[in-house]
C-alpha cells in the first residue's frame, strides 16, 4: 500500500489475498465470517411513492406505498464451517503485527467451536476477551429466550505488547450517576466486556441496504481502543464496509477483501469522492455516479 493510498478494497477470493500480504504487516484484525445458520438471506430495497391508495401513512395524511426495486440473496451454509475458516485464520496470524489484535465476530451457535479452533492457532494463552455485543431488535420466539446478542472473540498476538488505548475509548454513561459523583459522572465509565448498542436503524442515514451491515459505532470503539493513528486495520470479509469506514474516520489506513460483488457495490456507492481509495480487481465508477463524497453511511454517527 503506497504513502498516499489511504484504503484498498479487494474484489477477489480472501485467502488468496491473504498469502499476498507481507508477515506482521496488519496492525489490527477484525473479521465477521458468515455465521453458518444454514439459511439462505434475502434483502429487499424499496422505494416509497405518493399513492392515494397506499398503505401507509405520511406528513400531514399524504399516503404512500412502497415498491420492491431489487433483492439481494446470499448463502449462509457451509458444508465445513471450521475448515473453510482455519486456512483463514492461519493466514491472518502470520499477518497479524506483534503488537495486533484479532476481534472475530461471529454468534452463538458457533463461537464455542472457534473459540477452540483459534485456541489451537493463537494460543489459549493470547485469548484476552469475549465481548457480547447486545441489542434489543427483531422478533421474538414463544419457545425459549429470544437470542438477542452476538459474540466477538479478541485474540493478541503477544498478550505482553498488544495496543489497547484505555484513554482514547468512548465513555458511557453511568446508571446511577448520583452514586459516583459529579466529576467521575461527566466523564462516564469505560465500557465492560457486555456492549449494549442498536443494530444500524433501517431507516437511519447509516443503512447500505447490505444484509449483514454492523454498526459504525462497535467498529469505531474496535479502531479506538486496538488501534494507533496511521495503523493499518484489515477486514477480509469487508461486507459493506464499515470497518473501512471507522478506519478512515479515525485516521487509520484499512484493507478490505470480499468476493461478493454486491457488497463491492455496496463499499463503491459508501466510499463515493473519498481520495485515496485503490481498487483492485473492481471499477467503482458506474456505481458512484451522483453520489455525495464521502455518502450519508460513512459519515453516520453510530449510536450508543
Amino acid at each position: 500500500m503506497g504513502t498516499d493510498i489511504r484504503g484498498t478494497i479487494y474484489y477477489a477470493d480472501n485467502l488468496e489475498v491473504l498469502r499476498t500480504l507481507s508477515d506482521a504487516s496488519a496492525d489490527l484484525i477484525y473479521i465477521d465470517p458468515p455465521f453458518n445458520t444454514g439459511r439462505v438471506r434475502e434483502r429487499a430495497t424499496l422505494r416509497t411513492v405518493r399513492s392515494d391508495a397506499g398503505d401507509r401513512v405520511g406528513f400531514q395524511g399524504r399516503r404512500y406505498r412502497s415498491i420492491v426495486v431489487g433483492r439481494r440473496r446470499f448463502s449462509d451454509l457451509f458444508d465445513d464451517y471450521l475448515a473453510f475458516l482455519e486456512p483463514r485464520l492461519v493466514e491472518a496470524h502470520r499477518v497479524l503485527a506483534a503488537h495486533g489484535s484479532l476481534y472475530f465476530h461471529v454468534d452463538y451457535r458457533e463461537v464455542h467451536y472457534c473459540k477452540v479452533l483459534l485456541d489451537g492457532i493463537f494460543g489459549r494463552e493470547c485469548f484476552l476477551n469475549e465481548i457480547i455485543w447486545a441489542y434489543d431488535y427483531g422478533g421474538r420466539p414463544k419457545d425459549r429466550w429470544p437470542p438477542k446478542h452476538d459474540n466477538i472473540l479478541l485474540y493478541v498476538k503477544d498478550p505482553a505488547r498488544h495496543v489497547f488505548n484505555v484513554d482514547e475509548i468512548e465513555r458511557i454513561p453511568y446508571m446511577a450517576p448520583g452514586l459516583v459523583g459529579p466529576e467521575k459522572a461527566a466523564r462516564g465509565k469505560l465500557p465492560t466486556d457486555t456492549w449494549w448498542h442498536t443494530i444500524v436503524p433501517t431507516n437511519g442515514s447509516e443503512k447500505t441496504g447490505y444484509p449483514t451491515q454492523k454498526p459504525l459505532g462497535i467498529l469505531r470503539r474496535i479502531v479506538q481502543a486496538s488501534s494507533r493513528p496511521g495503523a493499518l486495520v484489515l477486514d477480509f470479509f469487508a461486507g459493506s464496509g464499515t470497518t473501512g469506514a471507522a478506519a478512515l474516520e479515525l485516521g487509520r489506513r484499512f484493507i478490505l477483501v470480499d468476493d461478493s460483488r454486491d457488497a463491492l457495490e455496496v463499499m463503491a456507492r459508501r466510499f463515493a469522492g473519498v481520495e485515496g481509495i485503490e481498487w483492485v480487481g473492481f471499477d467503482p465508477s458506474p456505481y458512484q455516479q451522483g453520489h455525495q463524497s464521502g455518502g450519508p453511511s460513512l459519515r453516520a454517527e453510530g449510536e450508543q
